[in-house]
């Protein structure tokens, strides 16, 4: 019995790994049904729900983690965030205090702006900003990403997520500056240079755009993306010789 409940759960993590979340819940629910004290399934399938809008019950399934498991620091913060959104801001501060205190007591930790905790927050805002995206709600994306990458200065791919919700949103010039500022405050993240030749293309400044694309092959040679864009950009100049 208690490997077919690891087989469930390995089987669940691999299909949520993968986005595929109604297998997943799938996998999940027959995890529950043989051992309803489960802390991870509780914890994925709350993550499930979060990400498909569900905020009722991913609430529930995060309170069960906590109540399985009191300790359980990612858990307080998706319900800190969960609070905060809906604007239940006492409940919010609360599992925020739960878990930043369990951060402090760790040694070797830090201050109660911790970055660590930091880092927790800025991932969920960023996954919640993923959904708004996928589903062209860009202002509350928008909004999402600017608090993911608030939270966390590392986040990269958040800036640079920012700088797509724009250009979406018609605002090129927008999205061009919030790009060059990221390419030229982290010259190592290649994704913003690619995505500012993307940009810089489809505004008809080809030369401008093959220049990042042949940038980022010095400092990457098997840039398969920059590659495929700098090859795409020269057929087209030649076919309109």
């Amino acid at each position: 019995m208690q490997f077919r409940i690891k087989e469930l759960l390995q089987k669940g993590r691999e299909a949520y790994q993968k986005r595929e979340f109604k297998k997943a819940k799938v996998y999940f629910e027959e995890v529950l049904e043989v051992d309803n004290r489960s802390e991870e399934t509780y914890f994925l399938m709350a993550n499930i729900f979060h990400q498909e809008g569900e905020i009722g019950k991913a609430i529930k399934a995060f309170q069960k983690v906590i109540e399985i498991n009191p300790a359980h620091t990612d858990a307080s913060i998706s319900l800190s965030v969960l609070y905060n959104d809906i604007g239940m801001y006492d409940d919010a501060k609360k599992y925020f205090q739960q878990a930043n205190e369990r951060v402090k007591s760790r040694p070797g930790q830090g201050t109660p702006e911790d970055s660590h905790i930091n880092r927790k927050f800025s991932q969920k805002h960023f996954e919640l900003a993923e959904v708004y995206l996928s589903y062209n709600r860009f202002d509350e994306a928008l909004f999402e990403y600017n608090k993911a990458s608030a939270l966390d200065a590392t986040n990269l791919e958040a800036r640079q997520k920012i700088a797509k919700v724009y250009a979406k949103k018609g605002f090129v010039n927008k999205a061009l500056d919030e790009l060059k500022k990221l390419r030229n405050e982290h010259a190592e993240y290649l994704p913003a240079r690619v995505a500012l030749g993307v940009l810089y293309y489809g505004s008809g400044n080809v030369i401008e755009a093959q220049a990042e694309w042949e940038k980022v092959l010095t400092k990457d040679p098997h840039n398969s993306e920059a590659q495929m864009y700098l090859n795409l950009s020269k057929t087209a100049s030649e076919t309109t010789i």
